[in-house]
């Protein structure tokens, strides 16, 4: 699983479908599911996004998670985040895991992630359309791979 976390001190998303969500002070996180994914990598990640520290602290220095500033979360399906650019210029999307794969990873997901930072995650509507929007603080932009543990 692949993960790119967005410090934003507002995000939302309005989809094809007619749904939106919106969060403040919190987390914007596009996620991308590869074939070979499995629980074990959706738990890693969850646990690894819920304990990061990238809030500033009294001191400015990115010392506090998202539960110390009562921050949200806003989910987003993005399977290209699995692209391959390494042959001619249109990208390959080969290791992003099938809809019928990743869709069930997705929700359960969302579900680990609520469980382990004891929130409700607020999310897109995977295979949608989405107009994203966000203000990103800082800017902070972390990318995480469960594959290669960082």
């Amino acid at each position: 699983m692949r993960a790119v976390i967005q410090r934003v001190s507002r995000a939302s998303v309005k989809c094809s479908s007619g749904h939106s969500d919106e969060i403040r002070t919190g987390l914007l996180i596009f996620l991308g599911i590869e074939d070979s994914d499995n629980r074990e990598d959706l738990e890693w990640l969850s646990g690894k996004i819920s304990r990061i520290r990238i809030f500033d602290d009294g001191a400015g220095i990115m010392n506090l998670g998202l539960t110390e500033v009562e921050g949200e979360v806003l989910v987003i399906s993005q399977f290209t985040l699995h692209a391959s650019t390494r042959k001619g210029n249109r990208p390959s999307y080969s290791k992003a895991a099938a809809p019928e794969i990743s869709e069930p990873m997705y929700n359960d997901f969302l579900k680990q992630l609520e469980k382990d930072a004891g929130i409700i995650v607020k999310k897109g509507v995977f295979g949608d359309h989405m107009e994203v929007i966000l203000v990103n603080d800082g800017p902070v932009t972390v990318l995480i791979d469960s594959k290669n543990r960082e």
